[in-house]
């Protein structure tokens, strides 16, 4: 467990990342390491970002609980991109404190930035997402 997330909060941020960039034949977000990427950003250059991101992935289970009775990890691939299609329009169920298509886009950003980053910034494991789309680093 991470000292920013509870279990719940991390298996929601672990399914939401995965849905953002889902495993295919190369690995999806989480087990490329865009999580670890973002708790290291979360710590650091995104701090200030700490108690959104707490707050959004509680009011994602709470949509997903208003939608469909489970909670967001719990749904399948479809149904949490249903959702967070839903979130992107600003049609959403439950009660949010935060600005949910508003933040939502910067998760999509900072996923993209964890995906394809430079490895020692705590995301790209092994660098697969560069492996994924051809690029060689040289030199």
């Amino acid at each position: 467990m991470s000292a920013l997330f509870d279990e719940s909060q991390l298996r929601c941020l672990a399914a939401l990342l995965d849905t953002l960039i889902p495993p295919d034949d190369f690995p999806g977000a989480w087990q490329a390491g865009v999580g670890d990427y973002l708790l290291r950003q979360l710590q650091g250059d995104l701090a200030n970002l700490q108690t959104s991101y707490r707050d959004f992935l509680r009011c994602l289970d709470a949509e997903a609980r208003c939608l469909h009775k489970r909670d967001f990890a719990d749904l399948s691939a479809d149904a949490r991109s249903d959702l967070l299609h839903r979130i992107e329009k600003q049609q959403v169920t439950a009660s949010w404190t935060i600005e949910p298509g508003e933040f939502f886009a910067q998760v999509i950003e900072h996923c993209g930035e964890g995906f394809y980053s430079d490895p020692g910034n705590g995301g790209n494991r092994e660098g697969i997402a560069w492996q994924m789309v051809g690029f060689e680093v040289r030199g």
